[in-house]
């Protein structure tokens, strides 16, 4: 892990990264515990946040919610292209992560409450991570407190779904399910055999100058959490290389080497 380090160092921006075996209990990190701009990767703690509200009874999958033209949010996701109608939580949660819909998490956000969702973040034990502010099309995102998490904090959502030490074991195994559907396997997956690929479950995320993806790796050789985040990038296609050869880097250390 040390020449993930010596590469990242050597890049233009700042990054941090947190690898965790999550059988075997060996961990590295790099500025792992530093707060930094969540973008995207913030939907995994709000879905996991909207699933033990679920399991509190305060809503269910199946619970429909309207989605009118004031809801739209342009950037990421479909929902927006689309008429006004009725949702399941259920397609919402999909769309949420999946697709990266911003209307959709800004639906699940209004319905649980962001005061809410950061009571559950702190219970989940991430003390790097707060919810600010619903999405926005990234023409929007100016002069806003943004929301805030660590590479440490992102590992350790994947870590609670892989024991199911936060959620039940049928809504853990969900939440990785679907994101293991996640589209934008354009990060830490890029290089990864795509017979591979389908066993990654990762959230992204992306704006001006950062390129953030979290995953959890679950092939023969063990289970493994793994985050890359970053700020200050000169563009998003060198944020996106990056964050790409640091995948390659984590593959071939596991696949090569681990015992």
């Amino acid at each position: 892990m040390k020449e993930i380090k010596r590469y990242l160092e050597s890049r233009i921006g700042q990054y941090s990264f947190y690898f965790e075996d999550l059988d075997g209990g060996y961990i590295y990190g790099f500025n792992e515990n530093v707060k930094m701009t969540s973008a995207g990767c913030m939907k995994l703690p709000v879905a996991m946040a909207l699933f033990k509200e679920i399991e509190n009874n305060k809503i269910s999958l199946d619970t429909k919610l309207s989605i009118c033209g004031d809801d739209k949010v342009f950037g990421t996701g479909i929902i927006h292209e689309f008429c006004e109608r009725d949702y399941t939580v259920l397609e919402l949660v999909i769309a949420m992560l999946i697709q990266s819909d911003n209307t959709a998490a800004n639906k699940i956000i209004d319905v649980l409450g962001i005061e809410r969702i950061n009571e559950i973040i702190k219970d989940m034990g991430l003390s790097n991570t707060e919810l600010n502010r619903k999405t926005m099309d990234e023409k929007n995102v100016r002069d806003v407190v943004e929301n805030l998490t660590s590479s440490f904090d992102l590992c350790k959502c994947w870590k609670h779904l892989y024991k199911h030490t936060y959620l039940s074991e049928e809504h853990s195994n969900k939440l990785i399910d679907i994101l293991r559907r996640q589209q934008l396997k354009n990060k830490v997956a890029f290089y990864i055999p795509e017979n591979f690929k389908q066993t990654i479950a990762s959230k992204s995320g992306d704006l001006e100058g950062i390129e953030n993806d979290t995953s959890i790796i679950q092939i023969p050789k063990g289970n493994f959490a793994f985050t890359v985040m970053s700020k200050g990038v000169p563009n998003n296609v060198y944020g996106n290389v990056t964050v790409a050869k640091c995948g390659k880097m984590v593959w071939d250390i596991i696949n090569n080497d681990w015992k």
